[in-house]
């Protein structure tokens, strides 16, 4: 029998609702404040839990704080009951790590097959752990019986972009997400010189634009294919609609972004201290960490040295240099335009 821990202050819709948990054929625990719904997590290990937010002592967002500081309760799939249904609410508790939201009032019926489905997706993770965005499309399938992600990408317009032509631009407002179907692109920025600083690179499989969506504002970056492209472009009102009605959709974007948003200060770092060789040596190896996707020990790409330079944010005659030092110590091979990795190991000892 399946455990579930109910942390509720109201009295009324505390026994109300495990009543309904009851005769479910789940096992229930119930508390009556935060503080003491953490306490009896921690004790019992529930297999899900329901918690209010607005409660004392302790809200409901203070409770998934504490409960995902514990690594046994890290993974308890974690359901919102609340009279709150505000988008900032909802990002909120996503990006402190909920699962999903009940707004009161509420039918039984609703609450039951929220956790049946919070349930059967935790039965997934346990039978084959993933991640990325084919671990999202498993969570979405075991909750919902559909692969949104898939219905998300399918029978979309699609945009053929050449290299070097731009897909969106910094300062317009975002009215699509993309999805990458084939291609390269990069985004960056650019200083008032012009100079360009690559932040972001994408292949076949990434969605890219859902920053300035989640966040509501402007794009902040241009993005531009690095080869000849094709992307699927989906309407602002789909993507809304679907983080809207899909908790877990919402809460991997956001990790993708908070993923992103670590990846660029190790980079402003990096740039700020690192030596030339380093800098170029990290850059290698960032590409190959995106684009070899099968593992290739011997990988070879395409890739301007301007783009690269941009990457490694470096003076381009400075990379041609250092390459030419990489190539020599036979690290890489350079050929027509073209780089080919000879050894991973070693360009990997560079930064470590």
């Amino acid at each position: 029998m399946e455990k579930i821990l109910l942390i509720e202050d109201n009295a009324a819709i505390r026994d109300n609702v495990a009543e309904i948990l009851e005769l479910a054929n789940y096992q229930v625990l119930t508390a009556t404040n935060g503080k003491e719904g953490v306490a009896m997590a921690l004790e019992h290990l529930p297999d899900l839990i329901v918690c209010d937010i607005m409660m004392p002592v302790l809200d409901g967002y203070g409770v998934l704080h504490m409960l995902h500081k514990n690594k046994a309760l890290q993974k308890t799939p974690f359901i919102f009951l609340t009279a709150k249904a505000e988008r900032t609410d909802i990002r909120k508790g996503m990006e402190l790590g909920a699962d999903d939201y009940i707004t009161k009032p509420f039918e039984g019926t609703e609450l039951l097959s929220a956790i049946e489905s919070r349930l059967k997706r935790c039965a997934e993770i346990k039978q084959d752990t993933v991640t990325g965005l084919h671990g999202l499309q498993v969570l979405l399938s075991a909750s919902t019986g559909k692969d949104q992600l898939t219905l998300l990408k399918e029978d979309r317009n699609t945009n053929h972009y050449k290299k070097k032509q731009s897909i969106y631009a910094a300062g317009n407002r975002p009215d699509h997400l993309y999805y990458l179907l084939q291609g390269k692109v990069k985004t960056y920025k650019r200083n008032d010189e012009g100079k360009e600083l690559i932040i972001g690179l994408y292949n076949e499989g990434d969605f890219l634009g859902y920053n300035a969506l989640l966040e509501g504002g402007n794009y902040q970056e241009y993005a531009e294919a690095m080869e000849d492209t094709l992307v699927a472009v989906i309407p602002q009102k789909d993507f809304e609609q679907l983080i809207s009605s899909n908790p877990e959709v919402l809460g991997k974007f956001i990790q993708m972004l908070s993923k992103e948003m670590a990846e660029k200060e190790q980079q402003l770092i990096g740039l700020a201290y690192n030596s030339l060789r380093k800098k170029v040596a990290e850059a290698l190896l960032m590409l190959d960490k995106k684009y070899n996707t099968k593992g290739s020990k011997h990988f070879t790409i395409d890739i301007s040295r301007e783009n690269l330079a941009a990457v490694a944010g470096v003076a381009k005659e400075s990379l041609i240099r250092t390459l030419g030092d990489f190539r020599d110590e036979q690290l890489i091979a350079l050929k027509e335009g073209q780089i080919a990795f000879l050894s991973i190991k070693k360009l990997a000892a560079l930064v470590n």
